[in-house]
């Protein structure tokens, strides 16, 4: 499946769940049982680790179907990015979607000048150069730095190198951030 073809597939997945048809495809015995021997992905999702945002529902997707990894402010880490190499190099994934939401109390936290302390400072630091950027921005600060936030983390893994600079550049693999809107349900590709 191209990258293309895996953005139509999340897309039309994303309507089925905003009006509310889900097909829950991929989720019966004989998937599962399928996939004893290996995995296929068709797209990565890097998603926030908030439990309003569960990329499996919003894009109507099952069992096999999409390699997510879930983690505070969506950022990109060194885990998270070699998480995400590998399901590119080995499993064959064509799509990355960064999946940033509406809210983000991670982002949030990285609005003000406190330290929240903890290693929860290891996730705002990461996002301060967002929220920094999107100060520039007209409209609602957090909904921009969210946004800006995804469209860097989608930037940054692109760039990102051993691996994924030349499979963006010679295979076809395609790295996208996108919005979702916790009322609607609706993903916006940014």
């Amino acid at each position: 499946m191209t990258s293309q073809e895996a953005l139509s597939q999340l897309k039309e997945g994303n309507q089925r769940y905003v009006a509310g048809n889900l097909q829950h495809p991929h989720s019966d015995v004989n998937r599962r049982e399928s996939l004893t021997g290996g995995q296929q992905p068709f797209a990565v999702i890097l998603s926030c680790a908030d439990s309003r945002v569960v990329p499996e529902l919003v894009f109507d997707q099952g069992i096999g179907d999409i390699f997510v990894i879930r983690v505070a402010g969506n950022i990109a880490n060194d885990d998270v990015t070699g998480s995400i190499e590998y399901a590119v190099k080995h499993l064959g994934s064509k799509l990355v979607v960064v999946l940033g939401h509406e809210k983000c109390g991670a982002v949030g936290a990285s609005l003000g000048d406190e330290d929240p302390g903890g290693h929860i400072s290891a996730i705002v630091k990461k996002i301060k150069p967002s929220v920094e950027e999107a100060k520039a921005l007209d409209g609602d600060l957090l909904t921009n730095a969210v946004k800006t936030n995804a469209k860097n983390t989608a930037k940054e893994l692109a760039g990102s190198k051993p691996t994924m600079a030349p499979a963006v550049a010679s295979d076809g693999v395609e790295v996208v951030s996108a919005y979702y809107k916790l009322e609607t349900g609706e993903v916006e590709f940014l």
